[in-house]
């Protein structure tokens, strides 16, 4: 035992890393899951929802519902192409639906935040890193929504987009996320049946130790420099980290995933959320262009248009908030630490920012 004792603190470093890595695919596999069991509550109602709106404002907020019901922007993304392409939908009350896609998809992140709730410091550093993102997405469409619903400007530059690039073809890749966790969340589904509450029960569990046990680790490398390798590497400049964010998320295919990950990270103190900014906006980016591609091998005319409209509004967004940065990294920082005084305001906020409210909404100007 004292061999043992000896050893492990002889490569404690190492050890943790083994730590880290397991703990990393834990939280992985909880997302992977949690996302099965969602889907399993409510793509059928998401399908029935998008499928009956014709007002840009409803479009709007069905796109934050649905997203947040089924926790994938893809997903939604996926229902509204084929909606366009079997004419239910057009090009124009499509592309509201994706914006609110993307403030639907950070409830993801905004959820894993939760599980440090008790520590205050680092509820604080992780939830402001989630709650960037919210932001950053809510001021993109307070500023382009209007500007589209009068000039259709994004339906206009799509498809132009989707007409010059519908035969050039595209790639069709798999998750390498997907290929390690969908196997084992497909067994576990096979053994418990599909019981959506039980494999959300156990998603949120293995979410909430999965993170617990990644901030232990952090804190443990950053000690041995961990952070200044970030700060030197991954994250030196802004556009460094949006680089990172995007080609993270083209390989994993999920931004939900990659602005995850940064919260464990903000929380364990290893990124700032100056740095955390752009690196959101890379995430946005990358989930854009694995959509274009998809929608690229199919040929379809509507689905790439829809897929060229998505990317152009991040990029719109990108060009409107990245030199007014400020604004959402102080709106976060502000929420962030008022959250910190009363923990029962996050958990409403997640409730009414991402569910009540859109549905009140539906409701009236249905």
């Amino acid at each position: 035992m004292t061999y043992l004792l000896k050893f492990y603190k002889q490569h404690q470093i190492l050890f943790n890393l083994l730590f880290l890595v397991a703990s990393l695919y834990l939280f992985l596999f909880s997302l992977e899951l949690m996302g099965t069991s969602l889907k399993l509550f409510g793509k059928g109602f998401a399908t029935t929802l998008i499928e009956t709106t014709t007002n840009p404002l409803v479009g709007l907020f069905i796109g934050i519902l649905a997203t947040s019901v089924i926790q994938s922007s893809s997903s939604t993304t996926s229902i509204v192409v084929g909606l366009v392409a079997g004419g239910a939908l057009n090009v124009a009350s499509a592309i509201p639906i994706i914006m609110g896609a993307n403030i639907g998809t950070s409830v993801t992140n905004t959820l894993a935040s939760m599980t440090q709730i008790n520590r205050s410091l680092e509820f604080q550093r992780s939830f402001s890193a989630a709650v960037v993102h919210d932001f950053f997405n809510l001021l993109a469409v307070l500023v382009i929504f209007p500007l589209q619903y009068f000039t259709n400007f994004l339906g206009k530059a799509a498809t132009f987009l989707g007409n010059e690039f519908q035969h050039i073809g595209g790639l069709d890749f798999l998750s390498p996320i997907k290929t390690i966790t969908k196997p084992v969340v497909d067994a576990l589904q096979d053994l418990i049946g599909k019981k959506p509450w039980i494999l959300l029960a156990l998603a949120l569990f293995f979410l909430l130790f999965s993170l617990t046990r990644m901030v232990k680790a952090l804190k443990i490398i950053i000690v041995n420099k961990a952070e200044a390798w970030f700060d030197r590497y991954l994250f030196k400049t802004a556009p460094r980290a949006l680089l990172v964010g995007l080609l993270l998320t083209v390989m994993v295919q999920s931004s939900s995933i990659t602005t995850s990950l940064a919260v464990p990270l903000a929380g364990a103190g290893l990124l700032t959320l100056t740095q955390i900014f752009p690196y959101t906006l890379g995430s946005n980016l990358g989930t854009t262009i694995t959509a274009i591609l998809a929608a690229l091998v199919t040929g379809n005319l509507s689905a790439i248009i829809v897929a060229f409209a998505h990317l152009l509004f991040n990029i719109s967004g990108i060009i409107i908030w990245w030199p007014l940065k400020a604004i959402p990294i102080f709106l976060a920082q502000k929420f962030a630490a008022f959250s910190t005084k009363n923990k029962l305001i996050p958990v409403l906020y997640i409730l009414i920012a991402f569910f009540l409210l859109p549905i009140i909404l539906i409701f009236i100007f249905r």
